[in-house]
């Protein structure tokens, strides 16, 4: 048998954890794209509420996120993802039954504080073998980019169709449905795999935090969904003045993701292939400024708006693409779980932020002024990524130790590190792993494996 060949096990891990994120992210971003159009015919909703009822979905995942995560190594991660989806199809259901902005605002707290992304995270680490675990994490990387664009679609469909309370009906099915794949569909683990590449390391936020490139990148990530979140309170308000009704919007953004999702095949070849990450990544936070330039200056103009909708989402997308990329280069070895909780983290604490900022700003002065301030927020951020340095162009591998390995563990690491490319090693006993940070161009991981299997 292939050892890089993924089990049946494996297979029904990915596909079954890929499909509970989806559902999952799938009910969060329907609501963007009508919100703040059918959301104004609710008792109480101002322009702000709306906002608020947006963004606070962001800060109660903010909140909950590391907790949850640190939470599952003890109750196991498949109770807390069956905890996590009940806690958002309640959110739903509370959504769903009321009439008021502030019941909507409760929902959308109780969805955001389900927060399961670490759990499924650490649960694909227990599923999956080392050698197969950087297919599955992609798979469900992929997924989320597919998810956001289908979201974009059927959420102005299914609410013109049937109502704002039928979308938040269908949410807590799709909640639902993701319990019950985790319960049929994925495996049970034999046992927990300690991975510091997916799960976080107590005691490790001051290192982490500390580290100034991966500071930039997490403000990074936290500006570009101000922009997304700031964006949407707007958008639909935007198109529907300038005589494009509500519920033919969604073509814009089934068009806008498709264009999108092509163009950003040669952008992130380029930052990858080529090497020029720090290039592609100010060139896209130029395009989001000049994105929000078009939208200020739009007016009733609909082509215009179109245009700068495209230009939003292409940047976006190869933001979303290159932001994971860069967090795990930048990362120290051992401590790419912690970094990329801490990355979401500041993504959830941005989607708090833009919604709020954004309903707050549309009712102070309509929508031009939303894409306004998002232009100036677009402005700093190109500050922050002038001060950026090139990445190290490296790779996180995991290496499982032999017994053997693991007698002279001074001598294994200093074998590992005279390797070309190698750029850290930290081998951590208690887990029998040795976390690498490695330039795969020069080493490969079957040639790391080997010096450590002949230790």
């Amino acid at each position: 048998m292939n050892d890089n060949r993924m089990t049946t096990d494996e297979r029904r891990a990915t596909w079954g954890l890929g499909a509970v994120f989806s559902l999952r992210m799938l009910g969060m971003f329907m609501v963007l794209p009508v919100l703040t159009t059918y959301g104004m015919a609710l008792q109480g909703a101002t322009q702000s509420l709306i906002g608020i009822a947006i963004g606070i979905y962001g800060l109660a995942q903010a909140l909950f996120q590391i907790p949850f995560g640190l939470l599952s190594d003890r109750v196991g991660r498949r109770p807390l993802i069956v905890a996590g989806l009940l806690i958002f199809a309640l959110g739903s259901v509370v959504a769903a039954t009321t009439d008021s902005i502030w019941g909507i605002i409760l929902g959308r707290a109780l969805q955001g504080s389900g927060a399961i992304a670490a759990a499924v995270m650490a649960l694909l680490s227990d599923l999956t073998r080392e050698q197969n675990r950087t297919k599955a994490m992609a798979f469900i990387g992929v997924s989320f980019g597919i998810t956001f664009a289908i979201a974009m679609v059927l959420g102005p469909v299914i609410t013109h169709a049937f109502g704002l309370s039928a979308l938040f009906w269908g949410i807590a099915l799709l909640a639902l449905a993701g319990i019950a794949i985790t319960l049929t569909v994925i495996p049970q683990p034999s046992h927990h795999v300690l991975n510091r590449e997916s799960a976080i390391v107590k005691g490790s936020f001051s290192l982490v935090l500390g580290n100034s490139r991966l500071l930039k990148l997490n403000t990074g990530i936290m500006s570009l969904h101000i922009l997304l979140m700031a964006s949407f309170v707007a958008l639909p308000q935007a198109m529907e003045s300038a005589g494009f009704l509500r519920q033919q919007q969604w073509v814009v953004y089934l068009t806008t993701m498709l264009v999108s999702f092509v163009a950003v095949i040669p952008f992130v070849i380029y930052a990858e292939k080529k090497r020029q990450m720090k290039r592609v990544f100010v060139a896209c936070v130029v395009m989001i400024f000049l994105a929000e330039i078009v939208l200020w200056l739009a007016g009733q103009h609909l082509w215009v708006i179109f245009a700068g909708i495209q230009l939003f989402f292409i940047a976006f997308n190869v933001m979303e693409a290159i932001l994971p990329s860069l967090v795990s280069k930048e990362a120290p070895a051992g401590y790419k779980g912690t970094a990329m909780g801490i990355y979401s983290t500041s993504q959830f604490i941005g989607v708090a932020i833009g919604g709020s900022l954004g309903g707050w700003l549309l009712q102070l002065d309509g929508a031009a002024m939303v894409f306004l301030g998002s232009a100036a927020v677009a402005a700093m951020w190109f500050i922050v990524s002038m001060t950026m340095q090139e990445p190290p162009y490296v790779s996180s591998l995991r290496l499982e130790l032999p017994n053997s390995a693991q007698q002279d563990g001074a001598a294994l690491e200093h074998r590992l590190k005279a390797q070309p490319g190698v750029a850290d090693v930290v081998i951590v006993f208690e887990e029998a792993a040795a976390y690498i940070k490695v330039d795969t161009k020069l080493s490969t991981r079957r040639h790391l494996e080997q010096i450590v299997t002949m230790a």
